[in-house]
């Protein structure tokens, strides 16, 4: 738009669509008002549209432009007032020169006049012979629906000024009182159809019925306008003509506004009838109630008829018959009922309407509910406000206009919306692209539609066919790693495994055990695994190479658990051992169980250890103290979870302990599996525990309260041999060979993952290792019937498509 101006007087509605916070539907009312009131005057008069404020002309201020306005309207329909002094009529007086003005500019052909200009309006008399109403005219003015039409829009009107009235807002409407009686009295009463004298008939003419012929100039009616008053009063109360109309006796306005009742109440829009403002506030009228017209002062009727040569209004068609008795209705309506009769009395009306009619009222009520607020708050407030819409709405509000979408990207905004999803970071390769519509894109608000595309996959997308990747021939995988790019299985076949998650190719072989590797730990690019041949060996993943090999346990090195450069290992001859990965080094020596050491967490600085003489210890390794024997399982201890603060054991006495850290206290017994828990995890308080009695339990450690148990009809059918979870959802494996999702919050199943054809009859899935978008799953059999294999299942999106 910087490269040339747009004239709101001229421009299109495609021009003006394209202007910041405007779009097709702003410009579309920007043209129709400027067509309701012939042109603006400066640019600011574009607050007067709806959902055009301060900003959008701030923004636009630059390319903005008010030049003069011309009219497009046809040339080639004859006028009205044309066909009036075809039948006859001498004259017409009228309430100001904007009648006049107004319908010269409507450029109207057909034969010419001449004129008399006279001190209230223009004489126009007929040379030559006119042409009658059209078909379509004399169909216009017996129409009912018009008219009921009208009619409808009065009562509107007059319900909503009341409603205003009753607020006391009489300040803008007490200055023109008396405009909106003769105009009410007007759309009160139906036009004159009858013989052309009778007594009580005035002449209240509006801009269709007292407008010059055609081909009168400007310079002429602003002459005609601009007379003595003198002949002003002869004229209007001795001519007459088909616009007359009758007049019914009705209490003044000033009585009217000391009643209570609103002046101020729209009697039209400014779209379809006279607009109030415009009205000159000095002519010759008369007020209902009156027998005596007002005058005012000529010099100001001039100087307004002058004004508003420029600016001419839309003029109010007379052709429509109003029904009789409105006036007194709409009386009734706004000052003898209360607001429930009110309502009642809009209801039985709207009961009784076509849905044409229906449809009108909309029309009519709708504009005023239609106001961009968004667009004329400052952008921080208005960023404020969206930022209580969910993301979803946001996506939705985006799509209202051009300057909606540029707030709906707003970066801190969508920030905001991630935190609150549990969605910490941006991934490092997102940029800040530019969406189709030209607004750059938050990288946020990326990072939060590929998330929830994500999550939809899990949920409810097909799967797609896994990458199958073969290797230790029928051997069981004992243990599996997984860091989002690289696999690591461990195999009785005393070898280890690396394979890429993203090709499904075997990178390497890691050689070197001489017995079964049962445990195993990866950070970045080391590898660590523990053997049945009383060793661990640490490998670089890349190379392939090994290390270190860590000798000193005297039995199978059955469990692991490595922090940072320090890994501590569990053996089958009660003892612990703390070792530097880096220099293979044996840091420290824990001694104190008196059976096999089945289960170990290491957090850096204390070291808890499950054993099979059912007891847990917490030790200090740097003095190689035990600080803790926590007492209380009857049975051998299987799982460990420690998370700085709270133990949670769980043993084959059924029972899960929650145990303090730093006192020793057993805080919790949670009850309610009837098995051996093979498999347990913990984050946030929220403890997910997989049992040999085919059931998985969530709880709540803090209280000590099962939040969920998932069984069901969708249950797994045997022992539950792995399981992991995320701030969604929990992943669970069987001896079933079934893999299942299923909800954290509620608990209900959501769908199986994993099925395997030899499920029920040996096939086994082992192991589950999953992260945002893949899932790896380990499954064999131990009698043939399934291939030992790696299954991984993507569930990632393409983020070109975001």
């Amino acid at each position: 738009m910087s490269g040339r101006r747009v004239d709101i007087n001229s421009a299109k509605v495609d021009e003006l669509a394209t202007l910041l916070g405007v779009g097709k539907a702003r410009a579309e009312a920007i043209v129709e008002r400027r067509q309701s009131i012939n042109g603006f005057s400066s640019v600011q008069d574009l607050t007067s549209v709806p959902g055009i404020g301060n900003s959008v002309i701030d923004q636009n201020s630059n390319v903005l432009s008010c030049g003069t306005y011309t009219s497009h309207a046809s040339s080639t329909t004859p006028s009205l007032h044309s066909n009036r002094h075809a039948a006859g009529s001498s004259s017409c007086p009228t309430i100001g020169s904007k009648a006049s003005s107004s319908s010269l500019r409507t450029g109207t052909s057909g034969p010419k006049h001449s004129m008399s200009a006279g001190p209230s309006g223009i004489k126009p008399t007929a040379r030559t012979p006119t042409t009658s109403f059209s078909a379509s005219a004399r169909r216009s003015n017996a129409s009912p629906v018009r008219a009921r039409t009208s009619a409808l829009k009065s009562i509107l009107n007059a319900a909503k000024a009341s409603s205003i009235g009753s607020q006391g807002r009489h300040g803008k409407a007490s200055r023109r009182q008396g405009c909106s009686a003769a105009i009410l009295h007007k759309f009160s009463t139906p036009p004159y159809s009858g013989r052309a004298t009778r007594r009580n008939k005035v002449s209240i003419d509006t801009e269709d019925s007292c407008s010059p012929g055609p081909g009168v100039s400007l310079r002429d009616s602003n002459r005609a306008s601009s007379s003595s008053t003198a002949s002003s009063s002869a004229t209007s109360s001795s001519t007459l003509n088909k616009s007359c109309i009758k007049r019914k006796p009705s209490e003044p306005a000033e009585e009217r506004t000391q009643k209570g009742s609103s002046p101020t109440k729209r009697l039209c829009r400014p779209h379809d009838s006279l607009n109030l403002r415009h009205l000159p506030p000095t002519s010759t009228s008369i007020l209902p109630g009156s027998n005596s017209p007002l005058k005012f002062n000529s010099s100001r009727v001039a100087q307004y008829q002058q004004d508003n040569i420029e600016t001419p209004r839309r003029r109010l068609s007379s052709r429509l018959q109003i029904p009789p008795n409105l006036n007194e209705w709409l009386k009734t309506f706004q000052q003898n009922w209360n607001v429930p009769e009110q309502r009642l009395a809009l209801d039985e009306l709207i009961n009784h309407c076509e849905p044409t009619l229906v449809r009108h009222v909309m029309s009519i009520i709708e504009p005023q509910f239609q106001r961009d607020f968004i667009s004329l708050l400052p952008r921080e407030l208005a960023l404020y406000v969206l930022s209580f819409l969910e993301p979803r709405d946001l996506l939705r509000a985006a799509q209202t206009c051009h300057y909606w979408r540029i707030l709906c990207e707003d970066n801190l905004l969508w920030k905001e919306k991630c935190r609150e999803a549990g969605i910490d970071e941006v991934n490092g390769k997102q940029t800040r692209r530019r969406s189709n519509s030209g607004v750059p894109r938050s990288p946020w608000k990326s990072m939060y539609l590929r998330q929830h595309q994500i999550e939809y996959n899990w949920r409810f997308a097909d799967i797609k066919q896994p990458k199958v990747l073969k290797g230790h021939d029928d051997h069981v995988i004992t243990c599996l790693q997984f860091n989002g790019q690289r696999i690591v299985s461990g195999s009785d076949d005393n070898t280890l495994k690396v394979w890429s998650a993203t090709t499904g190719k075997c990178l390497r072989t890691l050689v070197g055990h001489t017995g079964g590797v049962w445990s195993s730990q990866m950070s970045n690019n080391i590898i660590i695994s523990g053997s049945t041949d009383r060793t661990l060996k640490v490998w670089n993943a890349d190379t392939g190479q090994c290390i270190h090999t860590l000798y000193g346990h005297t039995s199978t090195v059955r469990c692991m658990h490595l922090h940072g450069s320090k890994v501590v290992s569990g053996s089958r001859d009660a003892t612990l051992r703390v070792w530097d990965i880096e220099t293979g080094q044996c840091l420290h020596v824990l001694m104190g169980h008196v059976a096999a050491v089945r289960c170990v967490q290491y957090d850096g600085r204390r070291v808890v250890s499950g054993a099979y003489d059912y007891t847990v210890k917490v030790w200090n390794p740097d003095n190689e103290e035990c600080l803790h024997t926590l007492q209380g399982h009857t049975n051998r201890v299987y799982s460990l979870q420690f998370d700085g603060v709270h133990i949670v054991s769980g043993s084959l006495d059924t029972s899960i302990r929650v145990w303090d850290a730093e006192t020793g206290e057993c805080k919790h017994t949670l009850m309610g599996h009837q098995s051996l828990t093979s498999g347990m995890e913990l984050k946030d308080n929220i403890l997910v525990s997989g049992n040999a009695d085919s059931t998985v339990k969530i709880w709540d450690i803090t209280s000590g309260q099962c939040l969920q148990t998932l069984q069901g009809p969708n249950k797994h059918q045997s022992a539950v041999t792995c399981l992991q979870f995320s701030k969604k959802f929990v992943i669970t494996s069987s001896d079933d060979g079934t893999v299942k999702l299923w909800d954290l919050h509620t608990g209900e199943f959501i769908r199986n993952l994993v099925t395997l054809e030899s499920g029920g009859s040996g096939g086994v899935v082992w192991r589950v290792r999953a992260n945002q978008t893949k899932l790896v799953c380990a499954v064999g059999s131990r009698n043939g019937t399934e291939d030992t294999k790696l299954l991984v299942l993507d569930f990632d999106v393409d983020t070109q498509r975001l």
